[in-house]
């Protein structure tokens, strides 16, 4: 399709896009904030390196939502002006699934300490 055919989307459809976008970076900053706060005080036990693999977890979490985010947004933006259906993305289910293993092991450490 060219650049003649394509067409410039609702502009609720665009903001809808960009807010979404930025929850995603909401987010992100929140697994940043999570993995640098669970290395520098995270104390389960005696050692230290349950809050430095829970933090490292978060912090790469947080790269990776960062990029699938603007990569969404760049594909969501194209698919509206193309006319074509939004894609499915895998971003939530992968931020759920962080989440829960990264609270179980916290919640695990917690209870044998």
């Amino acid at each position: 399709m060219t650049e003649e055919q394509q067409q410039e989307p609702d502009y609720r459809f665009t903001l809808a896009n960009e807010r979404t976008y930025l929850a995603y970076l909401r987010t992100s900053l929140t697994c940043y904030a999570g993995g640098l706060s669970a290395v520098q005080f995270l104390n389960l036990g005696g050692e230290r390196w349950p809050g430095r693999v829970i933090g490292i977890v978060l912090v790469a979490t947080g790269i990776i939502t960062t990029l699938g985010a603007f990569r969404r947004w760049q594909v969501n933006l194209s698919a509206m002006r193309l006319g074509a259906r939004l894609p499915v993305t895998r971003i939530p289910l992968m931020l759920a699934a962080t989440i829960a293993v990264v609270g179980l092991i916290g919640l695990l450490f917690s209870l044998l300490r």
